[in-house]
């Protein structure tokens, strides 16, 4: 936690001028957002209320500025808000907190012995307990309503003979490293690099300890969340166990598991049926379900069927708004979920007879980096609702909801943020010049804004680009208004939270003209405020975001400069390097790129780079297998050959995620703020 990571005056000098920020004053004594800050910041995350409603546990994320790491810790709380408390706090991480059904023990996932095992602990005694001694982590615990077992998923290597056989190498020989034979499909994923043959397993332990038993088989994934039966007989799960699976894109189906290894296939009404979740009688059966349509959005709605599988129908066929993870209430009459709404992500409940409605509306903060839609929330018997709170100026705290109203269990970062002059959060809706289209944004003004000034600009552009940003909290954002600039950034067209119609004017499109006239007409609605300088323009984005920027400056020179962060570049090549590329080509594109070479060619910003004469920086992972950096090296080179102002920024040891660490997401914001400013035009 913080009292862990004292930062003396003289290292904070260090870290801030190493970033071209070095002031007379110190950073501790300055009024705005500095790098260093970004260490200091906390928040709350997958708060877990007891099922009788007494007390919250949820995961404290902090940053340890001599690690470079985000440390996870278990923290809890009286429902009321009293004795807030460390309940597993230190250095190593402790994680996925999930109640007993008699809520009088706490199990959770921690590295504290080296690797990731299941622990339980008691909360009476606070004694601790190591369940297990497992050789690769479990994920997706679930309690068994007896409370004398816990479901879990592991990842279990697959058994394969080599491909051929080596003959044996003398001894004290030294030779090359074995050739690494693939025939799988999927084999690599970013984050994780390239991936061994393994399938995902459900497992049941003890849970006073004792040895795991697998009780899924097969060269199949097998997917939480789990839900048990109230006998604590059988485990439901999601899984595609059909023979091409690793070519499905959106096909799962609804099992059923027993303890005792037999399988149940309980849907089958073709699209991806998940999270299923059984109802206090046993009787029926919720879960998400989407369409295996070949488009790039589709809304997941809220099913419920008959314990044997048939009954199928929708609780929320006319909410234009994809579901997720539904909650039974206590009486098994109606079910809690969350949904996305123009850039706000909300608890909604619904009863099995009855129109959907809103019971919390405001939950986020747990993705600070940039604005995105974030949070998760849980309920106990009684109908209380714990979920991650966050605010503009605050990342996610923990509160409570119940009939109605909120009550704060944290304020994590009144320490760090208090102190500070923050930028202000407007939302700002205007008219896309292409199809008439509404387009919902906003702008966050620098602390010390005068309305009479002028101020540079910043276009913020989302990834996914089913993603979206909303009014929450965004260090990176934040910094760049610390530094005066006022920072805009839309939910353009093909957006999620805003419904299917609008999700999908982006098929097949992306990028396109469409949304590249979302975003200079929202620049232009800006500059009519009367408080930007319109030569003084500049443009940022990540992944799609990415794409966005690179494409943008392809078609205007209104920005004195640009960064493109992870993005793509020619879009037949990336769908044939990226991990992601089944998807891909099924859902956002006509055909394969040597069936459409055209359609691929006209999305990527390679098609337009002899027109691009804006400064334009490139920014990528070196290990980044989403958008491979080798997307950024085509665009930089060939501006290069243009003779176009330009830089490559590699970042070493990064996946796609570049601000995962928190010395990483201070190098992103300072070079992108350096690059503005070398093209600024001011001495």
């Amino acid at each position: 936690m913080r009292e862990l990571q004292t930062v003396t005056i003289g290292v904070i000098a260090v870290i801030a001028a190493a970033f071209g920020y070095a002031r007379a004053e110190t950073a501790v004594e300055h009024k705005f957002l500095q790098p260093v800050d970004i260490f200091n910041v906390e928040y709350g995350d997958d708060p877990q209320i007891s099922p009788n409603g007494a007390l919250v546990a949820y995961v404290r994320k902090s940053n340890d500025i001599m690690t470079d790491a985000t440390r996870s810790n278990i923290w809890v709380a009286d429902a009321d808000g009293a004795n807030h408390r460390p309940l597993l706090s230190g250095r190593a991480d402790y994680t996925f907190p999930r109640w007993s059904p008699d809520g009088k023990r706490l199990a959770y996932i921690s590295s504290v012995e080296g690797s990731p095992q299941l622990y339980v602990k008691w909360l009476s005694t606070g004694d601790e307990a190591l369940i297990t001694n497992l050789t690769e982590a479990p994920d997706d615990l679930a309690w068994s309503p007896d409370g004398r077992l816990i479901a879990f998923v592991m990842s279990v290597k697959a058994d394969n003979d080599p491909f051929v056989k080596s003959p044996a190498k003398p001894e004290g020989a030294e030779w090359a490293e074995p050739f690494n034979y693939i025939d799988d499909i999927r084999y690599r994923f970013d984050g994780r690099g390239y991936l061994e043959p393994a399938h995902d397993h459900i497992f049941v332990t003890p849970a006073d300890g004792g040895t795991p038993q697998q009780v899924t088989s097969g060269d199949f994934n097998h997917q939480g969340p789990l839900s048990w039966t109230p006998d604590s007989k059988n485990i439901l799960f999601s899984a595609n166990r059909n023979d091409n699976w690793e070519l499905e894109t959106v096909e799962d189906d609804i099992f059923s598991v027993s303890i005792d290894g037999e399988l149940t296939q309980l849907s089958s009404k073709g699209g991806a049926e998940s999270n299923p979740v059984v109802s206090p009688s046993g009787n029926q059966i919720a879960f998400v379900g989407a369409e295996n349509k070949s488009l790039a959005f589709r809304i997941s709605q809220l099913y419920v069927m008959g314990k044997d599988g048939k009954n199928v129908r929708s609780l929320t066929p006319n909410l234009d708004r994809s579901v997720r993870e539904p909650v039974w209430d206590a009486s098994g009459r109606g079910l809690y979920y969350h949904y996305d709404d123009r850039g706000e992500k909300k608890v909604g409940y619904v009863r099995l007879n009855g129109a959907p409605q809103t019971v919390v509306d405001k939950i986020s903060g747990t993705f600070n980096s940039r604005p995105y839609v974030s949070g998760s929330f849980s309920v106990a018997k009684n109908g209380a609702i714990a979920f991650t709170k966050g605010a503009a100026d605050r990342p996610a705290d923990i509160a409570v909801s119940r009939n109605g109203r909120i009550r704060m269990l944290t304020a994590l970062n009144e320490d760090v943020l208090a102190p500070k002059k923050l930028g202000e959060v407007h939302e700002i809706i205007y008219t896309s010049s292409v199809g008439d289209v509404e387009i919902q944004g906003w702008y966050v003004t620098p602390p010390s804004f005068d309305q009479s000034k002028k101020y540079p600009l910043i276009l913020e552009i989302h990834g996914g680009p089913h993603a979206a940003y909303g009014p929450h909290f965004s260090l990176e954002i934040q910094r760049y208004a610390a530094e005066g600039y006022v920072v805009f950034y839309d939910n353009h067209r093909g957006s999620s939270s805003y419904g299917e119609e609008f999700g999908l004017l982006l098929q097949y499109k992306y990028p396109s003209r469409d949304d590249f006239a979302d975003h200079m007409s929202g620049v232009d609605a800006m500059i009519a405020k009367g408080f930007i300088d319109e030569d003084q323009l500049y443009v940022t984005g990540g992944s799609a975001g990415g794409v966005s920027t690179a494409f943008l400056v392809g078609l205007t020179d209104r920005f004195r400069a640009a960064v493109a962060a992870k993005p793509i570049i020619n879009w037949t090549s990336k769908v044939l390097t990226g991990d992601i590329y089944t998807y891909q080509i099924r859902h956002q594109f006509p055909g394969p790129p040597w069936e459409e070479f055209e359609h691929y060619w006209e999305r990527s910003p390679l098609s337009l780079v002899s027109n691009v004469s804006t400064p334009t920086m490139l920014m990528a992972g070196e290990e980044d297998f989403r958008t491979p950096i080798s997307e950024s090296e085509q665009f930089y080179q060939a501006l290069q050959l243009r003779g176009v102002d330009t830089a490559l920024v590699r970042i070493p040891g990064s996946s796609h995620g570049i601000a995962s660490r928190p010395s990483r997401m201070i190098g992103k914001v300072e070079h992108i703020l350096g690059w503005f400013e070398k093209y600024s035009g001011e001495e």
